[in-house]
Order: C-alpha cells, then structure tokens, then sequence
C-alpha cells in the first residue's frame, strides 16, 4: 500500500487522474440525489414574493451596496440567535435574485430588521446615520428622501423575476403600478385587493410625505418586511413540540 502511495506522489500525471477521479465520485453522490428531490428548499408558511413597492426598495438597497456591510443570513449559532432572533431559513430566501445574504458585517445582520424601528428612525437612520447610531460608519443616503421612486418599468421587473421561478401571475403584474401606489396610500381603494395578493404587505405612508413616492418609501417598506413573513413564534413552538 505504502509503495503504491510513493507511486502516486512520484508519476503526477497519474496523481491528477485520480484526484479528478475522487472528485467525480464525491461529487456524484452529493448532487446526483438532488435530481430525485422535488425541491431542496422546505416550504414554510408565510413566505411570499415582494410586493411591486418592498421590490424597488430592494433594487435600491442592492444598488447602493448595502450588502456589502449587512448581511441577510442569521447562522444557527447560539450568539446569533440572541442577538439577531431566530436563525434564517432557506425559504426566507426563494424568491431572492440574487439573495443577499453577504458576505462580511461591517454593520449588524438584517435578517430580522423588519419593525424592529419605526419608520422615522430608518428615515433618519438613512438621512444621518449618526444622528441616531453616534458610533456608526455608515455613509448617509439623504437623496433618497428626495429622489421620486421611478417605477414605470415595475411590471417588466416582476414578469423578468416570474422567469426565474418567482410565481408572479398575471394579475400581480397587470396591476404591479397600481399596488405600489396602494402600499403608501393607507385611503386607496384597492387597499384589499394589494392585501389579497401580498397578505401582510404594510400599507402606509413610509416616509411622511405624502405628495409623492419616494426612493425613501421603497426602502423603508422593503427594511421593515425583512424577516417579517414567517410566524416564529408558530415555528419554535413546533420545533419545541417535536
């Protein structure tokens, strides 16, 4: 055996093959049981596509590079858990493209930010971080408190995101302009009808100003669903009970 192994570590050409060779056969068994699977992402209750408005706050968060310093990924450690709340779970993520789950934290994870502030802290929170966090490095986004929300193309964004598995229908995407309109407008007729396409969307006027949809409404409303979809309260009491 042992002169086999000189074998190997003397003839590299050979060593090559048969590294090639273990690592088909390992990566063989890992993913070939994978293509028996319906889904590799358990299905939990809640989880549903962004609302045309909790979309465009995500563009923008994705544009400014906010992933670059938040993470979106709560591990199952237990010091994560204290701080963060419960650990992510794959579903929160399925619609995610691309996810965002980052990959350094210069500022805390945001996984679970949803109503954990309220609205005018995260508007102030983006206009003068500093103002309310005194230690923090984030840069300031002002701008987005004045820039309008340009969301003409909101339905080709929706029907782009249907083609890589988001189950958006017909109906979200005729009326995607109307319902990003509804979700600031708290008095809008079609109040129900946003709420029967997207149960749980938060209706109101995120960043206090009324005469226009701004870049501001769209990332607040965006922050405040994170982590907001699921009931984890239903959910540890069942991982408790088994």
């Amino acid at each position: 055996m042992l002169d086999r192994h000189k074998f190997l570590e003397k003839n590299s050409l050979v060593l090559t093959v048969a590294i090639l060779v273990t690592v088909a056969v390992g990566g063989a068994v890992e993913i070939a049981p994978l293509f028996y699977l319906e889904s590799t992402i358990e299905k939990v209750e809640g989880v549903r596509p962004y609302s045309p408005l909790e979309l465009a706050g995500r563009d923008i968060y994705i544009r400014e590079g906010c992933y670059t310093c938040h993470s979106q990924q709560i591990r199952p450690l237990r010091d994560e858990v204290e701080r963060y709340g419960h650990y992510s779970l794959a579903a929160e993520s399925m619609y995610d493209h691309p996810f965002q789950w980052g990959s350094k934290r210069t500022g805390p994870d945001l996984a679970r930010v949803g109503g954990k502030y309220s609205d005018e802290w995260q508007r102030q929170h983006l206009i003068d971080p500093r103002s309310v966090v005194p230690e923090s490095v984030m840069p300031p986004y002002a701008l987005l408190d004045k820039n309008r929300l340009a969301y003409h193309d909101i339905e080709n964004k929706l029907r782009a995101l249907r083609l890589e598995g988001v189950p958006y229908t017909d109906e979200m995407i005729e009326n995607a302009k109307s319902d990003l309109e509804a979700q600031v407008d708290p008095f809008s007729a079609d109040y129900d009808a946003l709420l029967a396409r997207y149960p749980k969307a938060q209706i109101r006027n995120f960043d206090g100003d009324s005469s226009a949809v701004s870049e501001m409404d769209a990332m607040i409303a965006y922050l405040q669903v994170l982590g907001t979809m699921v009931d984890f309260s239903t959910y540890e009491a069942e991982e408790n009970y088994r």
